[in-house]
């Protein structure tokens, strides 16, 4: 019988996984799975879980949790030799990566996408000696994830975010930032920053432009430069929550590698987590390095292989 190792973070979203563990439990025995169930018991357990299993125990790993679980069971499968595939059921506030990848939102179908989905080769980015999954930023509201309490998370949804977000909007810090990347520079005071492989970011579709595929070795970037007044930083906002990408203010590219030089330390966000404070950062695409299980006819859309990408909106 094949096995399967099932990490949950009891606390994710609203806890509503408790009611339905049963229900996903008999899913993933009935695809000839013998189950270990795992519930984390602090922050980095799942990552530490991950990395120390031994090889010969598991054929498939399952975790359910928002971004952060999905991160730390994909941070700990990165610095392993042998890697297992990854089910994800998503369960957190906003989910990006799992909606970006056309995850189902349900559970139970969720459940049996882990079990019974396509195993889809998908890229995932190196930071420094991390690693992330879908996002990797800094500068305006990025902390927001982290800083807001999980209990208004789970009544309140995205509008806690833009709660605790609001807080910020007249207090806002920009970096002297140098970026280099495919024999450019690029040096700028920055508000904001981020390197992505979603199409989702915040809950926000299109931030980073429709044209995403997952296993093309790019990163989609953007840099939005510090305003020059607050009529400027008003347009920026806008632009943002109606998911239109304002060149005026913002540089826009792709790239598969990636530097970040400061004179001070910045603070990093890494899928919704701190990522720590540096003051030079690299970032690089590992191609195709992460396994992920999807919906199969799903699988074109997502990678590279369809010609003359033209993305289905939902």
């Amino acid at each position: 019988m094949k096995r399967l190792l099932f990490i949950y973070n009891p606390h994710a979203g609203k806890e509503l996984l408790k009611s339905k563990i049963s229900d996903i439990v008999d899913i993933f025995v009935k695809a000839g799975y013998e189950v270990t169930i795992y519930p984390t018991q602090a922050y980095r357990d799942a990552y530490k879980k991950v990395r120390k299993y031994d090889s010969s125990e598991y054929e498939l790993v399952v975790c359910s949790g928002g971004d952060g679980t999905i991160d730390e069971v994909v941070s700990g499968m990165m610095m392993r030799e042998d890697r297992n595939p990854i089910g994800y059921i998503p369960t957190g506030t906003t989910n990006d990566f799992a909606n970006s990848l056309h995850i189902p939102k349900g559970l139970l179908q969720a459940a049996d996408n882990a079990v019974n989905g396509a195993v889809f080769s998908c890229d995932v980015g190196r930071f420094n000696k991390g690693t992330f999954v879908y996002i990797a930023a800094f500068g305006l509201f990025t902390d927001v994830s982290y800083e807001t309490d999980q209990e208004m998370k789970n009544i309140l949804g995205h509008m806690a975010y833009l709660l605790e977000g609001a807080k910020r909007i007249f207090n806002v810090p920009s970096y002297r930032v140098k970026v280099c990347h495919d024999n450019e520079e690029i040096e700028d005071e920055f508000v904001f920053g981020m390197v992505t492989n979603s199409r989702s970011v915040g809950g926000f579709r299109n931030m980073v432009g429709k044209q995403v595929v997952f296993d093309d070795g790019l990163f989609e970037v953007t840099l939005i430069k510090k305003p020059g007044n607050p009529l400027e930083l008003q347009e920026i906002i806008a632009a943002l929550l109606i998911e239109q990408i304002d060149t005026k203010y913002m540089y826009t590219f792709k790239t598969g590698k990636i530097t970040f030089e400061s004179l001070e330390e910045i603070p990093w966000t890494l899928d919704g987590e701190f990522g720590g404070e540096h003051d030079y950062v690299e970032i690089e695409n590992m191609r195709k390095q992460l396994q992920i299980m999807v919906p199969e006819d799903h699988m074109e859309e997502l990678s590279e292989k369809r010609e003359n990408l033209v993305v289905r909106e939902e």
